[in-house]
């Protein structure tokens, strides 16, 4: 039983790991359409120094976005914006300190970036980990549950008054929560959503990803019923070649190194989706989506349960202390 509970987990990630890649095998990547200059729109960008953070907090800057990068090291922080400041001249990036493993670091950046009296008009959830060994945060939760969900969870309600101020009817303030292929084989069981009775990193992860899918589309429900000017939805951005899959096994890392250079995505390319949610004309006043290679893709059957999306933010709100 304990093997099937390793197992059943590591299998459905690399088979949703296979089918990816055959489909990028097949399939180019989607192409970006122009898009209108931003200036004066102020973006957040969490894990936005290097990969695909550093691609998406670039690409904003460049359209004239004013680019909060949120992230956990200063040196490298202060690399990409150097970087993303002399090549951008319409926009501008700064880096901001923010620990996603804890919650007091996630109310400290908020109240930071509220003493600064700025609008918000987009926030992307970007950073993520992924595979690593079971770790616990300083607030007890497992690492990857926190880091990729919980912690944006908090930091988007914390912030979702000053996004519903800064949007107004067609020019809508733009959440993007990064998902992932592997949500498809996420299951979410809100008695252990530590993973506390049997521990598997794979199945961790899927669970983060399937519960950012799920946060989705009960906050664009809540906030289309109030009439607020906000959208949101989830990215997927392929199989992409960065630093998070570190964490693979050996044999995993072997075999990923000759495949990654032909059929893995760019930084550049996997952050096109989120780029496209964040600033195309197209998705004006679009939210509940699940974006994929540009298109409108139907996400797994689970993450439309309407019931669990209730339960899993009641039980979210419970965790960090807000009121459901």
């Amino acid at each position: 039983m304990w093997l099937l509970s390793m197992l059943v987990p590591l299998l459905r990630l690399y088979l949703c790991g296979i089918k990816v890649l055959l489909y990028q095998m097949f399939n180019r990547t989607f192409e970006m359409p122009a898009l209108p200059k931003q200036k004066g729109r102020v973006a957040i960008v969490t894990g936005g120094t290097r990969g695909m953070g550093f691609e998406t907090a670039r690409h904003l800057a460049s359209l004239g976005m004013h680019v909060i990068i949120a992230g956990n090291e200063p040196e490298e922080g202060a690399a990409a914006v150097s970087r993303i400041n002399e090549e951008c001249y319409e926009g501008k990036a700064e880096f901001v300190f923010v620990d996603l493993t804890s919650l007091k670091s996630v109310r400290h950046f908020v109240q930071k970036f509220r003493d600064r009296s700025l609008p918000l008009h987009v926030l992307i959830n970007n950073a993520g980990t992924m595979l690593v060994p079971e770790t616990w945060t300083e607030d007890g939760f497992e690492f990857h549950f926190c880091l990729n969900y919980l912690s944006h969870f908090l930091l988007t309600n914390m912030l979702l008054d000053l996004l519903k101020t800064s949007g107004r009817e067609g020019r809508c303030s733009r959440i993007i929560n990064m998902a992932s292929a592997t949500h498809y084989a996420g299951e979410i069981n809100l008695e252990d959503l530590n993973k506390r009775v049997v521990y598997s990193s794979h199945g961790a992860y899927c669970q983060s990803k399937l519960a950012l899918v799920l946060f989705t589309y009960y906050l664009q429900e809540q906030l289309a019923a109030g009439g607020f000017s906000v959208t949101v939805n989830a990215v997927d951005p392929g199989m992409v070649d960065t630093a998070l899959y570190d964490n693979l096994w050996t044999l995993a890392q072997m075999m990923k190194k000759p495949v990654a250079g032909i059929l893995f995505r760019t930084p550049a390319e996997g952050a096109s989706i989120s780029v496209y949610a964040a600033a195309a004309s197209e998705m004006e006043g679009v939210g509940g989506c699940y974006l994929y290679n540009g298109q409108k893709t139907q996400s797994s059957d689970l993450s439309y349960d309407s019931e669990l999306q209730t339960k899993l933010w009641k039980k979210s709100c419970e965790l960090v202390g807000l009121q459901a």
